[in-house]
């Protein structure tokens, strides 16, 4: 609402007329508003004719538009939500939350995990390797866009295991010294292992209301489509997620459904489309091919800064040698998990939005829910 005030001179003549207005701007947004070093705020208001106020609180959600003329608001309102549309699709604007697969729940899992990074460690002649718990945020190997594959206009889904678009066990004799490139930071953290089924931007706290509705609401439908029958999946050997190990990226296990009757595939349909269907799914998004994949080291996560991130890599044909047939176990997916990034619960795994049991778990473990709030 436009709220128009007035300075007066004394004999009550009118010397200037101001209107204000406020915007909806969610935290995380405010940034892209401003710009670096306030560039974009400043083009805005020296197009439109408005003066931007922002909110002294970081949990302000608004932002004040001040000008002469409603028509200058306008145009400047306009401009801000143009700008917030190309910043929500933006790689600049990270995403907040996933669907995910736990399969840290499972100790002994975990177990080998650990026992997989420290005996790699173990190995290594590198002697930089960060000696700090790394966070291995998100194994979000997937939100790396050179992982990304649009090949058709519906989802398509499929399991991970083709030869043809991945490397398995490609020694490759060039490269530098054995296990060039590898330090703790690149590891996955094992009480975060689990399988990403989507990748949402749920940046205020309606979306993520939104998108909690929508995996409960789909409950029924993802036990229909598993035929209320327990799924589990076997991880078995290491694949490069392009490239090869003597220049690898992403090194993660396959996945394979147990019995191979495609019911697995079939609730991440389900899952999927209900959120393409909500709106809450961006456009880029909707049309990516799911390759469910359970990573195990990714450069994304390194920690030292003296790495070119572009051109990042490490030599896992060392790993490749040891674990390249390993078989890491057969697994009963216990849920569906909408988590959050960068935030944990107290075992170590995503803190979570919602959740939804799947069949072979006890009612215990059903919903767990930690309040989430968007960064």
């Amino acid at each position: 609402m436009e709220v128009a005030s007035f300075n007066n001179n004394l004999d009550g003549s009118n010397l200037s007329e101001k209107y204000s207005s406020s915007v909806q701007v969610d935290a995380p947004l405010m940034r892209f508003l401003k710009g670096r070093g306030g560039i974009m705020q400043k083009q805005i208001e020296e197009e439109t004719g408005v003066k931007i106020i922002f909110p002294s609180a970081k949990e302000e959600t608004c932002v004040v538009l001040e000008a002469k003329t409603t028509e200058n608001i306008t145009k400047a309102s306009e401009k801000i939500a143009k700008v917030l549309e190309e910043a929500v699709s933006s790689p600049m604007l990270d995403y907040s939350h996933f669907i995910s697969l736990p399969l840290a729940i499972h100790p002994n899992l975990v177990k080998k995990l650990n026992n997989f990074q420290c005996s790699v460690l173990g190995t290594s002649s590198n002697v930089d390797s960060d000696k700090s718990e790394g966070s291995s945020e998100g194994s979000m190997d997937e939100m790396d866009q050179e992982d990304k594959q649009v090949e058709s206009p519906s989802v398509s889904i499929r399991m991970q295991v083709q030869a043809e678009e991945s490397v398995r066990v490609k020694m490759d004799t060039k490269g530098s010294q054995p296990d060039f490139g590898i330090d703790k930071s690149i590891f996955i953290k094992p009480k975060t292992f689990h399988l990403t089924v989507l990748m949402l931007k749920l940046w205020n706290k309606d979306r993520i209301a939104k998108a909690s509705d929508v995996l409960q609401s789909i409950s029924s439908q993802v036990m229909e489509a598993l035929e209320n029958r327990p799924i589990s999946i076997q991880l078995r050997g290491l694949t490069c997620m392009k490239g090869s190990p003597a220049r690898a990226r992403v090194v993660y296990a396959p996945v394979l459904e147990v019995g191979e009757e495609g019911r697995l595939e079939r609730a991440c349909k389900v899952i999927i489309d209900a959120f393409v269907k909500s709106g809450l799914v961006l456009a880029r998004d909707e049309k990516q091919e799911l390759k469910l994949h359970a990573t195990i080291m990714n450069v994304r996560h390194r920690k030292s800064k003296r790495w070119n991130q572009r051109n990042d890599s490490f030599d896992a044909r060392n790993i490749f040698r040891q674990y390249g047939e390993h078989d890491w176990g057969t697994y009963i997916i216990p849920e569906v998990h909408l988590s959050q990034r960068f935030k944990f619960d107290e075992r170590g795994y995503y803190c979570c939005c919602s959740s939804i049991p799947l069949p072979g778990e006890t009612q215990t473990q059903t919903q767990t829910q930690t309040e989430c709030v968007s960064g």
